[in-house]
């Protein structure tokens, strides 16, 4: 057994248990319409004001397919290098549920849209992992029930109702909680460059179904051996969880307590389950439906989807660069290392203002200037890349003035802090507040020679330990405010001090 096999323990009281999930993503579609009417979709309009005749579910009002949704719902399954099914097919999902109008939602069990996949995701350790994608289907959202407005009444809205949903299944490819954390988050990027989804969880514009099961350490390699999900444990689906933060502690708290069900010899039902973050559990919502359950059949109101191979190639002809993509070719180009292109590819907006900045400079550093820096400003103020105040060039003329010993690293950390405030472009800056580096050797000379005579002792003893001339160093850059060149101080003391 692996090290990472057995990091996906978890240990009970009776022996190792094993954890496996598949995730059913739920992705709003990126459009201005809804997925079989031309009402309007958006966020922060008033209770019922985007809902048309076809989404309150009137008689006679027929569903149109709206062809945009389509065009998305194909541009992802080419951004997951997944099949395009040439003919899909809506059905019918039937259930009563106040705020679905109709009585059924309108998905694709039998012919989806989308069919197998593959997406590969890097774990915490750097390391990679494949998780398959079982399908992809198109569907209508429901409405949404409010109840904290009146004690004694409920109140439907209908905005959602109608709204174009991408379901991505995964298969059960998923062993951790920090795995599915990456997962999500992978998904959720790829959506975002493709354009088909803006992934905002807080609106819920993408949230995802997670089905945790636990099986005893060895039966989930049997099940790979052999396909029989018979080794695998009997899941339970928790619904609709929207943060990364969510998703790991509903998995963490689902999945112990299962295996306390299991130890204690009980038997897990299959069922569907909320998380509650206050409580930090997950508790029964109803039993676990079968697709016999909804009595699917296809919709006689909608013909069979036909897509034709050339309008499919289009689409693919037109694919923005990938996260994968971009990731190789910024290792390949910038020369820059894997968790640095990684980081960088995490946010579209990111990698686009670090190459930006990088034309000409040293690639290097403008990367950890806008991964470090630059990103910890904007998280600290609640906004991202492309919200940010400061222009590229900005940030690309500060490794310049580095790059040309103008400031030291440690000046310019000085001049940012002025430069966000608003005080101008790193070389104003610089010039009006007087940091240009001090690359006199003789200045430098003379305030090592005064360090050294203050403290004989200290320099006596660096002979016997070499690494207390960090001492000096210190000692030097204070003497000169710190605008004193690094290498410079450095040269000139193991001169002095008989290092070299």
């Amino acid at each position: 057994m692996t090290d990472t096999t057995r990091s996906k323990l978890i240990q009970g009281r009776t022996g190792a248990w094993e954890i496996v999930m598949g995730l059913e993503i739920h992705a709003q579609v990126a459009s201005r319409a809804k997925l079989f009417s031309g009402a309007a979709v958006g966020f922060g309009a008033g209770p019922n004001e985007q809902v048309s005749l076809v989404d309150a579910g009137f008689p006679g009002m027929l569903p149109t397919l709206n062809g945009h949704c389509v065009e998305q719902a194909v541009k992802t399954g080419l951004g997951l290098k997944a099949k395009i099914n040439r003919r899909s097919q809506f059905d019918r999902k039937n259930y009563f549920y106040p705020d679905l109008p109709t009585g059924y939602q309108i998905s694709q069990l039998y012919f989806p849209i989308v069919g197998e996949g593959v997406v590969e995701v890097e774990a915490e350790d750097g390391s990679f992992f494949n998780v398959g994608i079982e399908r992809l289907h198109l569907e209508q959202d429901a409405g949404k029930l409010i109840h904290d407005l009146s004690p004694s009444e409920s109140y439907v809205d209908l905005n959602r109702a109608g709204t174009a949903l991408m379901e991505i299944v995964s298969k059960p490819d998923i062993r951790s909680p920090e795995e599915a954390v990456a997962y999500v988050k992978k998904i959720r990027t790829i959506l975002i460059y493709l354009g088909t989804c803006d992934g905002d969880m807080e609106k819920g514009n993408l949230r995802a179904d997670v089905n945790v099961s636990v099986c005893r350490e060895g039966q989930y390699a049997k099940f790979k051996e052999t396909g029989d999900f018979s080794h695998l444990g009997t899941r339970c689906e928790i619904k609709n969880v929207n943060s990364f933060r969510f998703i790991s502690q509903a998995i963490n708290y689902e999945a112990r307590r299962q295996i306390e069900i299991l130890e204690d010899g009980g038997q897990v039902v299959q069922e569907t389950r909320l998380y509650d973050p206050t409580a930090g559990e997950t508790r029964s919502m109803r039993s676990k439906e079968e697709a016999n359950d909804y009595r699917y059949f296809p919709d006689p109101d909608l013909l069979p989807l036909e897509l034709e191979q050339a309008w499919i190639d289009e689409i693919k002809a037109h694919l923005p660069e990938l996260p994968d993509e971009k990731r190789r070719r910024l290792m390949s180009q910038y020369g820059l290392s894997q968790y640095d292109a990684v980081v960088l590819i995490s946010e579209q907006a990111k990698a686009d203002y670090f190459e930006e900045a990088a034309k000409g400079r040293d690639a290097k550093l403008v990367a950890n200037w806008v991964t470090n820096e630059l990103s910890a400003r904007l998280a600290a103020d609640g906004k991202d890349f492309s919200q940010s105040p400061l222009p590229a060039a900005h940030v690309a003329e500060l490794v310049a003035l580095i790059e040309e010993e103008v400031i030291s690293s440690k000046i310019a950390k000085e001049v940012f802090d002025h430069v966000w405030a608003s005080e101008g472009s790193p070389r104003q800056v610089v010039e009006a507040r007087g940091l240009v580096q001090v690359n006199d050797t003789g200045a430098i000379e003379q305030a090592v020679d005064e360090i050294i005579a203050a403290n004989p002792d200290k320099a006596a003893a660096v002979a016997e330990k070499p690494q207390a001339i960090g001492w000096f160093v210190g000692q030097v850059m204070k003497a000169t405010g710190g605008k004193a060149n690094p290498a410079s101080v450095n040269a000139i003391l193991k001169a002095k001090l008989g290092l070299e």
